[in-house]
């Protein structure tokens, strides 16, 4: 699978330029200022269809900044100062979740309501609401009780309530939420964990980022780096149809997004190593880091993204579909099948019946149409007919797209992998 960044634009990303800088418009009608830089923004994604060769998204935020509307107060006597978790409190894979229960923007204990979700992600990073509600209601349906979900593992009775038990939680939804090749946690089925943060993975993020500074496109080359090395060590890799294709993405651009630091002069956001640090609860300095599990913290003097460009749908498509534009491995559904360098790709046709090919993933509104759709098709931990869910919040993402509709997919292709079809066992 060979595609060019320019095809991949033109043939992919144009739904979403078309639909995305409306929302831009609405927002600045009573704006004169704001409407001439959405005009700008919207003739500069015109010109970046035209081929611009980078990680980063046809998207760009429109370049306002407004201190007192972006500061987010974790001083002390806010309500909101760093508390660090108690024995026991939940904490998991996600950096940010775990930083937004440490802050209590989310409840310290790290169970958390579909609601608390959306409001959380909205008011602290700038998430747009419909992202936010797809990935709040997939971790309710998939993860928890339909209604909460914990950003670790199980809840106990006195955590979770009667119904909160029924859930894994985000470290529990290994396949279905959670994958493999994660920027600083390890693999499942190698390490035996998928939620502490590994001070070596955190080093070599830092070292694909020269200059201390962590943009879109070292974190890209960075999930190249990893997605390699997952292949050449572990065995048991296995780059999922939804955990892989469209989770795995997330995990690395929503560093960028949701975690740089906005300024007058950088209302795109910079993201400095110390400002990764404090997200990732690292101690030290450059060489000689140290991961301390558990301490994520929102930094101080720390600037969300504006929400009249808040991180929707439309944005996070755009990135991943970007990234695959220079790197089309990371759309290989497969993995390794019980030895190293063993990748087998599953091909895209058979695994869905023939309602997508392989070949034309990229093409039109392909992209979104499948990864969101296969989003329906994981096992929710509690039975009966709770995946409707997922199914109404995916639909509210794809409304519009004219999207062929994808019933089930064929799990035989993939249960030759074992990264697929392991038991998981947390420990």
């Amino acid at each position: 699978m060979h595609f060019s960044y320019t095809s991949l634009l033109l043939g992919t990303a144009t739904p979403f330029v078309n639909a995305f800088p409306t929302a831009i418009f609405e927002a600045a009608a009573n704006d004169p200022n704001l409407l001439a830089q959405a005009e700008q923004l919207s003739r500069s994604v015109g010109k970046r269809q035209a081929g611009a060769g980078a990680a980063t998204s046809v998207f760009e935020p429109v370049p306002i900044f407004d201190a007192k509307k972006q500061y987010i107060n974790v001083t002390k006597g806010s309500g909101h100062e760093y508390v660090p978790p108690g024995a026991n409190d939940l904490r998991g894979p996600c950096p940010g979740l775990n930083a937004f229960a440490n802050h209590n923007f989310l409840p310290h204990n790290g169970y958390a309501t579909v609601q608390q979700y959306i409001d959380t992600t909205a008011k602290v990073v700038g998430m747009g609401p419909l992202l936010a509600l797809f990935l709040s209601v997939y971790g309710g349906a998939i993860d928890g009780d339909i209604k909460s979900w914990s950003i670790g593992g199980t809840p106990s009775l006195l955590q979770g309530g009667v119904t909160g038990v029924l859930g894994n939680g985000l470290i529990g939804s290994h396949n279905k939420y959670e994958g493999d090749a994660s920027p600083t946690r390890p693999d499942l089925y190698q390490d035996g964990n998928n939620w502490m943060t590994v001070t070596k993975q955190f080093q070599e993020l830092v070292d694909y980022s020269p200059g201390g500074q962590v943009t879109l496109e070292s974190l890209t080359n960075f999930r190249s780096h990893r997605f390699d090395t997952q292949v050449a060590n572990n065995p048991y890799f296995f780059n999922g149809p939804f955990s892989g294709v469209l989770v795995q993405p997330a995990a690395y651009t929503f560093i960028y997004r949701f975690m740089a630091n906005h300024s007058a002069e950088n209302p795109a956001g910079t993201l400095s190593y110390e400002t990764l640090q404090s997200w990732f609860g690292v101690q030290g300095s450059n060489k000689n880091y140290n991961a301390v599990q558990g301490t994520e913290r929102i930094p101080d003097n720390w600037y969300r993204r504006a929400l009249e460009y808040p991180y929707d749908t439309p944005y996070f498509l755009a990135d991943a579909v970007a990234a695959a534009g220079l790197h089309p491995k990371f759309l290989n559904i497969g993995g390794n099948t019980g030895t190293t360098n063993s990748f087998t790709p599953v091909d895209v046709t058979d695994l869905t019946g023939g309602v997508f090919k392989t070949g034309t993933l990229l093409q039109g509104n392909n992209f979104a149409c499948f990864a969101y759709q296969l989003a329906a098709q994981a096992k929710p931990d509690i039975l009966g007919g709770l995946l409707s869910a997922v199914t109404d919040a995916v639909g509210k993402v794809l409304s519009g797209l004219s999207c062929p509709q994808l019933k089930a997919i064929d799990t035989k292709q993939l249960q030759a992998l074992p990264g697929y079809s392991r038991k998981p066992v947390y420990g």
